[in-house]
């Protein structure tokens, strides 16, 4: 297969127009400047006007062990999702196997069970859950989810204010072990931080990543110096906060928004659809305190970003059939990138956000890149998205292990 013509952002940085090759799923060859005026090799795909890029990878999901998120993430480009929390274990490793082998899913990877305090949150509401009562638990807690094939150990730092509960909360000593003992069994620890003192003390325990920001407050400039010292990254999720918070100003709420464009709206299956317009389930904040503001977190996105401090594209979708999320798969991966622009991100670092700099940091390092030797995960655009960010929107060809996805049999069989 051959895409010839169309400009290269090959996950970093942007050339062309140019000829990106592939075959058993692997790109072969890369042409950043063809002769002028030779003609297109016979059967190519006329990428003229048009820009590709690797295909997507959402940095934070919630798939529920739904095939069907897997599939409307990949009929928005999103090639690849990570899992923060999903069980049970044999379900998660299933779907995960299945998903490697089907080219019509995104492909997964999963945290599988998260770790939490006894009776905090979630494991209140989730009997059965296992938690961690202290820093001695912890290396046979995360012994136990590498057992059952978790890529990478998600720790939650959260006390249920934000939900209208207060609940014992992981201490930092308990958070350190965690985050020690993934580190000696060779996977990233993931935090979930839900304020100011949860963002604090996960970066004092020394975790590999923090997913949210805190919305009553902007990351002070200390915060964000041990961050960047620390080699520390970010997954601020803005699009799910955009939801939680009060948006201050005559801005258009870009998340909702997802369900006018036509680019998206076309596409969505009636319940994403719904849920994008007028649903309220999986929000970060269910009970917001007056300081909460989405201001706040766009601030702390561009001071982290100013820093140095690496900042990857994640949504936290986590609709399904009979859960009205507004944040659903795939589509609001757009939004995720809209937003990381207005919080100061040039295109084309947002678009390195969600393809290379994730594939880096999480190990992925088969895909993210347009370069031979990769996966042959692709998204061919109209227009140019390192100028106009929401032209990812546009597609016009997705290509997942170097099979293309029929977007439009997708569209007819959903819209029923």
């Amino acid at each position: 297969m051959i895409i010839d013509g169309a400009r290269i952002f090959d996950g970093t940085s942007t050339t062309g127009p140019g000829r990106v090759e592939f075959a058993d799923g692997v790109i072969t060859r890369v042409v950043t400047h063809p002769t002028p005026g030779a003609p297109a090799p016979a059967g190519a795909i006329d990428g003229t006007g048009m820009t590709l890029l690797p295909g997507l990878i959402d940095a934070h999901t919630h798939v529920f062990g739904a095939e069907s998120n897997l599939e409307l993430a990949l009929a928005f480009g999103v090639t690849t999702e990570l899992d923060m929390f999903m069980g049970p274990p044999e379900e998660t490793r299933a779907l995960c196997e299945l998903a490697a082998g089907r080219p019509d899913l995104a492909d997964l990877r999963s945290a599988g069970l998260l770790a939490s305090a006894p009776e905090g949150h979630p494991a209140v509401t989730m009997p059965g859950l296992p938690t961690v009562a202290g820093p001695g638990d912890a290396d046979a807690f995360v012994a136990d989810r590498q057992a059952e094939g978790a890529h990478f150990i998600k720790i939650m730092v959260d006390d249920g204010v934000n939900h209208g509960m207060s609940l014992p909360a992981l201490d930092r000593a308990t958070v350190t072990a965690l985050a020690d003992a993934a580190r000696r069994r060779g996977l990233l620890s993931v935090a979930h931080v839900s304020a100011m003192w949860s963002a604090r003390l996960a970066l004092d325990s020394g975790v590999d990543v923090l997913t949210h920001l805190p919305l009553e407050a902007v990351v002070d400039e200390e915060f964000v110096r041990r961050a960047a010292e620390d080699g520390r990254v970010v997954i601020p999720t803005l699009a799910i906060l955009e939801l939680s918070a009060v948006r201050t100003g005559a801005g258009v709420n870009v998340a909702r928004s997802l369900a006018e464009d036509p680019r998206i709206a076309g596409h969505l299956p009636p319940d994403a659809h719904a849920a994008i317009t007028e649903g309220g389930e999986g929000l970060c904040v269910e009970h917001p305190s007056p300081e909460h503001r989405f201001g706040h977190a766009l601030s702390s996105v561009a001071r982290l970003h100013r820093a140095g401090v690496p900042v990857l594209a994640g949504t936290d979708a986590n609709h399904r059939p009979g859960r009205a999320c507004p944040v659903v798969h795939g589509a609001s991966l757009h939004a995720e990138l809209t937003l990381l622009v207005e919080a100061g991100l040039p295109p084309e670092q947002a678009l390195a956000a969600a393809t290379s700099a994730p594939a880096a940091y999480f190990g992925l390092t088969d895909r993210g890149v347009i370069a031979p030797g990769r996966r042959a995960d692709l998204l061919l655009v109209a227009g140019d998205p390192t100028k106009d960010i929401t032209a990812t929107r546009a597609i016009e060809g997705i290509w997942r292990g170097g099979v293309r996805f029929d977007r439009e049999a997708y569209r007819k069989r959903t819209a029923s």
